[in-house]
């Protein structure tokens, strides 16, 4: 399975995967999320070191259960032949109705075909009042008019 833009990357393709990523973790669908990641792909997000698509589906299951009305943002850092280093920032609520907004960088490694074989992610987050929300576009894809995490001042 191939999965475009493929590496090398350049910034076009590699802002091209950047946008495919963050379109498919805003439509919060863990099963059409795993399949961008190899079957063996490792994770390390925060605490939780993870391998393989599966355990993908299992942890952003659990994700997006905890993590409601959830919008992600993605902009590009900076890229290399096969890996992208991506800068993000997201906003949910809790079932108490409390908002966050998470900060976070990614880096990310792929394999020949596209697919992603590595993801190193470190995220913190902060409560925010729901007046302080940013990014308040209908949940799935966001908007293309929408501010990048650099307009946003994030």
């Amino acid at each position: 399975m191939s999965r475009p833009p493929l590496p090398p990357f350049n910034e076009e393709t590699a802002k091209r995967k950047i946008r495919l990523a963050e379109d498919g973790w805003n439509s919060r669908d863990p099963h059409k999320v795993a399949l961008a990641y190899t079957e063996n792909c490792t994770w390390r997000n925060r605490a939780e070191f993870i391998s393989g698509r599966k355990a993908i589906i299992a942890m952003l299951t659990r994700k997006w259960i905890r993590e409601l009305d959830y919008r992600l943002v993605k902009e590009l850092w900076a890229y290399t032949e096969n890996r992208i280093a991506v800068r993000f920032a997201y906003e949910f609520r809790d079932d108490s109705n409390q908002w966050h907004r998470a900060y976070g960088n990614e880096n990310w490694e792929f394999n020949k075909d596209g697919l992603m074989q590595c993801r190193i992610a470190s995220i913190n987050e902060h409560v925010i009042a729901a007046d302080d929300r940013l990014f308040l576009w209908p949940l799935g894809t966001r908007p293309n008019h929408t501010p990048s995490l650099t307009e946003y001042g994030l």
